[in-house]
């Protein structure tokens, strides 16, 4: 039996903000009432057609989404990320911060401590008053599955790293070898990451300092990703011999993307914190026109 997703009738209130230039179309809605099917996120995302984002985030309170009812007693709110093609996402680590970022400026927070329902679990935010935003990303899993990434007939070894999300992380000579990163870099064997990979690619800038790129799953390059920052911090330190479980001392890379500085720190409980900034910079309402589609699903 098919559903046909209800259309909007009034306009939607939105709001735009990015954390180190990944950003955001921003949907308030507590109460889980607006529909957004694959097609209108993806509408909404395009950055010629739409208001243009790396992906949207969803703001809704915890105890009205299916999905994070179990977390409501941990986290009020609930962090429903799409990618900019619609699909949805486990965890988005410059979106939590922008997330954060929202929640203060709608009154719903002050700055302090609060914690964030996720696909990827609840995580604990810490928002400076006036400053930055740190996150506290959970642990890393470090899968054994061996992982070449090839770009323009060059391959690499890649560390298979997950934060929540999966992500291949390899290191390279010069940045400029991942090429254009419109198109997915090709991952062997394709059958360790059935369905999809963040794919990251990363140089030495100093000690403990590094710089990368990266192809974010369902929306190609974007100026920075804070679960592959922490991705790579984490695929450094054991490259570094620097592994905090077995020196038993933190520690804690600058990670420098296209779109800012991301300071990563991993504790020698294994978990990561992620410090930068999050920025709001506009709001209004989304003609309901603009999102006039009908999408049926089959049973």
């Amino acid at each position: 039996m098919g559903r046909v997703s209800t259309p909007q009738t009034s306009p939607m209130p939105f709001l735009k903000g990015h954390g180190t230039e990944n950003d955001f179309v921003i949907v308030p809605d507590p109460d889980n009432a607006v529909d957004l099917p694959a097609s209108a996120v993806a509408k909404l995302c395009d950055r010629r057609a739409g208001i243009g984002g790396d992906g949207l985030l969803h703001v809704v309170r915890s105890a009205a989404h299916p999905e994070s009812r179990a977390m409501a007693d941990e986290a009020e709110w609930f962090m429903d990320y799409r990618n900019a093609d619609g699909s949805i996402a486990e965890m988005c680590g410059n979106g939590v911060r922008v997330f954060a970022r929202y929640l203060e400026r709608a009154g719903h927070v002050e700055a302090g401590d609060l914690a964030v329902a996720t696909r990827g679990g609840v995580k604990k935010v810490h928002l400076a008053k006036g400053g930055d935003i740190t996150v506290s990303m959970g642990r890393a899993l470090l899968p054994e599955d061996g992982v070449t990434v090839t770009v323009d007939g060059r391959s690499w070894p890649a560390r298979n790293v997950n934060m929540g999300n999966p992500h291949a992380v390899a290191f390279v000579e010069d940045l400029d070898h991942a090429g254009d990163l419109y198109s997915v870099p090709p991952c062997t064997p394709a059958s360790v990451y059935p369905d999809g990979v963040n794919v990251e690619f990363v140089v030495g800038r100093g000690e403990r300092h590094v710089a990368m790129r990266v192809h974010e799953r369902g929306s190609g390059e974007t100026r920075s990703c804070g679960t592959g920052a922490c991705a790579v911090a984490v695929a450094a330190a054991r490259r570094d011999s620097a592994d905090p479980a077995v020196t038993g001392a933190p520690v804690t890379y600058t990670v420098d993307l296209p779109g800012g500085r991301l300071v990563i720190t991993e504790r020698t409980d294994g978990e990561i914190e992620m410090t930068g900034p999050a920025v709001i910079v506009a709001e209004g309402h989304i003609d309901p026109a603009f999102l006039a589609v009908t999408e049926t699903v089959i049973a």
